[in-house]
């Protein structure tokens, strides 16, 4: 069972995405699309403001799982790296929406 709480972040999300029309499998679908595209848009941006020597260590880091680790590292070499996840997920859901646009 679904709980209410994750029913109402997945209303609010498909209504700022604007495919509250749609069937809720289908926005339950796109939503989970949408998720793995915005996170793979903020993962490249941020690797992309990484020095290029720095970049294995972030995939060793990555892979390791340990978010505290990985944590420490993005707020050592890219201090800004929410803003810019941030902006690269805006980014898409400013594509996504044009994409849907009539």
């Amino acid at each position: 069972m679904i709980s209410p709480m994750h029913d109402e972040l997945t209303a609010l999300i498909a209504k700022d995405l604007g495919i509250d029309g749609l069937p809720i499998e289908e926005q339950k679908t796109l939503i989970a699309q949408f998720g793995e595209i915005a996170l793979k848009a903020a993962t490249l941006a941020v690797v992309g403001k990484l020095a290029s020597e720095k970049r294995e260590e972030f995939a060793k880091l990555a892979e390791g799982g340990d978010a505290s680790a990985l944590q420490t590292f993005l707020n050592k070499e890219v201090p800004d790296h929410e803003s810019v996840a941030k902006a690269a997920v805006a980014e898409e859901i400013t594509r996504f929406k044009a994409f849907r646009a009539p």
